[in-house]
C-alpha cells in the first residue's frame, strides 16, 4: 500500500492552491458567523384554574407539585440563568395562586413566597411576596402561621420597615383562637414594639398575656417574665443626651 502512496510534489499545484483557499475561506466563514445569544423567555401566563383542574385529570394535588417544580426551575433556561428579582413578579404570584387552588394544603407555595421570591434585593417585588403569604395566611392560619412569621422577620431585618412588620405581626396576634399557633409567633408584635422603642406598650402587652394565664409551659413563662423585666429596667434608664 505504501508503494502506491503519492509524494506531495506529485499533486499538481493549482489543486494545492484550491485546497488552500478553500481552507482558508471556510476558517474566515466560521470566524464571521453570529453566534446565537441566548435569550431569556418571559413567565408566561398560568391557564385559568378551571382548565388546570381538568388538565390534572382527578389528581390536582399531584399537578400542583409538578407546576412547582417547573416555576422553581424556570429561571434555568438553555444557555442562561434567570435571577428570581429579573421575573414578572405578577405573573409569578397567579402561579402560586393557581398550586393552592389546585391543593389548599399544599404548603410550598407559601415557602417559596416567603423564603425564594420574597427574599431578593427588590423591596417593591419582596414586599409583593409578603402581601401574598398575608392574604393567603386568612384563609388557613393553621397550616400558614409559619410563613407569615417569616414575612414578619422579612419586614423587620430585610426591608427595614418596623410599621409593616407590626401590621404583619398584628394578623398573628389577631388569628382564631383555635388555630394552633405557638404564643411565641402571636406575640411577636411585642417585640417589634420593643424594636420600635414602644417600649411601654410592649410592656402592656406582654404583662396582660402572662396575667391571662394563656402562657403553661413554665419555661415560656420564665422567658416572657424576664423579657417584661428587661422593659422595666430600659424604661427606668435615663435618656440619653
Amino acid at each position: 500500500m505504501r508503494e502506491r502512496e503519492r509524494p506531495i510534489g506529485a499533486v499538481p499545484w493549482p489543486v494545492i492552491v484550491l485546497l488552500v483557499a478553500a481552507l482558508a475561506l471556510q476558517i474566515t466563514w466560521a470566524a464571521s458567523r453570529v453566534q446565537p445569544a441566548a435569550r431569556a423567555q418571559a413567565l408566561p401566563e398560568p391557564p385559568d384554574a378551571a382548565v388546570l383542574r381538568i388538565a390534572s385529570l382527578g389528581e390536582p394535588q399531584v399537578l400542583a407539585r409538578i407546576l412547582m417544580l417547573w416555576l422553581q426551575a424556570f429561571d434555568y433556561q438553555p444557555g442562561i440563568s434567570i435571577a428570581f428579582r429579573d421575573l414578572d413578579y405578577a405573573t409569578v404570584e397567579v402561579w402560586l395562586d393557581r398550586m393552592l387552588e389546585l391543593d389548599p394544603h399544599f404548603q410550598y407555595p407559601l415557602l417559596a413566597a416567603s423564603r425564594l421570591y420574597g427574599d431578593v434585593s427588590d423591596p417593591v417585588k419582596q414586599r409583593r411576596m409578603l402581601e401574598f403569604v398575608a392574604t393567603r395566611f386568612d384563609e388557613d392560619p393553621l397550616r400558614r402561621w409559619q410563613w407569615l412569621a417569616h414575612a414578619v422577620y422579612l419586614a423587620k431585618h430585610r426591608l427595614g420597615d418596623l410599621d409593616y412588620a407590626l401590621s404583619l405581626a398584628r394578623k398573628l396576634t389577631a388569628a382564631d383562637a383555635a388555630a394552633a399557633i405557638p404564643n411565641w409567633a402571636r406575640q411577636m408584635q411585642i417585640f417589634v414594639l420593643e424594636d420600635m422603642g414602644e417600649i411601654e406598650s410592649a410592656k402592656v402587652l406582654l404583662g396582660g398575656l402572662l396575667a391571662s394565664g394563656e402562657i403553661s409551659d413554665p419555661h415560656e413563662r420564665w422567658f416572657l417574665s424576664q423579657r417584661l423585666q428587661e422593659l422595666e429596667e430600659r424604661e427606668g434608664e435615663p435618656t440619653p443626651p
